[in-house]
């Protein structure tokens, strides 16, 4: 049981608040995304499923662990091994690192229909690099594109003139501050499993089509007349079909969530889970259309460091090995099945989507309030949490017993709070806050 003292941290959010615009580097991951006053928001220690905060707290993290990095768990030890020998025998040099050759080998052979790899560090720039090479090949400007990919100018391009075009993608209010005007029109959203959606911003694209960009499943599986029409309306437009696997990548199969799911993609890009939280990020696709990179610039020094793809290796290797995505699975199964006895328990009014091993709910009224409670009580209880949940390798079931034990005691206070009103009356921090906004 921690006690809950955060002395330590919040005086380092009032430094970073003067020092670092946003506070933090990523928008998930600033304190007020969960209830700003309460939150830790920095760690001293990260081990298994385990996290230290500044003041010495010791919490099981049960929240969107890394932002869905550590799908191994915090600090493991056969991904460390491998990254402290590459430390040990040099990570930089003049020269390049044999294991982006070895990574290459390992994704092609994951993914068979693939042929060629690039390597980036981070998600939103293999993204954009993805984008590129797209670009390239087609020789045309228009992307259309389903789910949320990140934060360059290509993706919030479709804010432009559209203030509200990515407020269903999964962040809203995005706005495209610092994007050239001149990119307007040229990033145009789908809606998720839907057929209509999709021709309109076809029909919108026209003749200028240069690819058709999605995330394999978020908060649904993907219907099988929706994979077909847009796997169908790239190959007749000839434009690549790139999906977004950073967020699914690896979590319910050894590989791209594609593989399961039946899309057969011209392009796809890896992120997260494949470095465990060392940075990595992967463009694989057909030797085809990859092949138009070497007409495109596209090359940055840090690309080179040999971390990175060491990590992957190990990773993925261990992934295999141990069946990783079962258990991930297993897991989030049982949360999600936890969280919906004790809101029937009671009478919690929430909703609860997702697709395992990445889950989350949501009250019916007063969300954020609500969830700023369940959040600063968790915490109490020795629980990093919030309406998310990303399972890994290193939660025991164990785990997932102490975490809906309290659970169950905090939904039980909550639903009393509620009949009384009294909700935010007991709140010791902010009601949590979405989408992106400024913070003082």
């Amino acid at each position: 049981m921690c006690t809950w003292k955060i002395d330590k941290s919040l005086a380092l959010q009032n430094k970073a608040a003067k020092l670092i615009p946003g506070m933090t580097q990523l928008l998930s991951k600033r304190p007020d995304m969960y209830s700003r006053g309460v939150w830790p928001t920095y760690f001293k220690q990260a081990k298994g499923s385990r996290v230290v905060d500044l003041d010495g707290n010791e919490y099981i993290d049960c929240s969107i662990c890394g932002i869905g990095t550590t799908v191994l768990g915090y600090c493991d030890e056969d991904v460390n091994k491998a990254v402290i020998d590459i430390i040990t025998s040099g990570n930089a040099s003049t020269l390049n690192p044999p294991e982006e050759v070895a990574l290459a080998e390992k994704l092609i052979e994951l993914h068979p229909w693939a042929e060629m790899a690039r390597f980036a560090r981070s998600g939103g720039e293999a993204m954009a690099v993805a984008v590129r090479i797209a670009r390239t090949y087609t020789q045309k400007d228009k992307v259309l594109f389903c789910g949320y990919h990140g934060w360059f100018d290509w993706y919030l391009a479709a804010n432009l003139g559209k203030k509200d075009a990515l407020d269903k993608m999964w962040i809203a209010g995005l706005p495209p501050n610092g994007v050239p005007k001149g990119l307007t029109g040229t990033a145009i959203p789908f809606m998720f499993n839907d057929v209509k959606s999709l021709q309109a911003a076809l029909d919108e694209a026209g003749d200028d089509l240069a690819a058709i960009i999605m995330e394999p499943m978020r908060n649904y599986l993907p219907e099988k007349d929706f994979i077909e029409a847009v796997q169908q309306a790239a190959k007749s437009r000839k434009a690549p079909l790139i999906i977004d696997e950073i967020s699914a990548g690896f979590r319910i199969c050894n590989g791209g969530a594609h593989l399961k799911l039946g899309f057969e993609p011209d392009m796809a890009v890896f992120a997260k889970a494949m470095g465990n939280g060392y940075p990595i990020s992967a463009v694989i696709g057909k030797g085809s259309v990859m092949s138009a990179a070497q007409d495109a610039f596209i090359t940055s020094t840090n690309w080179t460091e040999r971390i990175g793809p060491a990590a992957a290796l190990a990773v993925i290797d261990k992934f295999i090995a141990c069946d990783a995505s079962k258990h991930l699975v297993a897991i989030a199964d049982k949360v999600w099945n936890g969280w919906e006895t004790l809101a029937k328990k009671y009478a919690l009014d929430i909703h609860i989507g997702g697709i395992s091993p990445m889950i989350h709910f949501a009250f019916a009224e007063d969300n954020n309030v609500r969830r700023a409670y369940f959040t600063q009580e968790m915490l109490k209880k020795g629980f990093l949490a919030g309406s998310g949940f990303y399972s890994m390798y290193a939660h025991s079931f164990e785990d997932i017993d102490k975490y809906l034990a309290a659970c169950d005691e905090v939904f039980g206070e909550l639903a009393k709070l509620i009949q009384n009103n009294s909700v935010e009356a007991n709140l010791q921090g902010n009601p949590a806050k979405v989408g992106f906004a400024r913070i003082n």
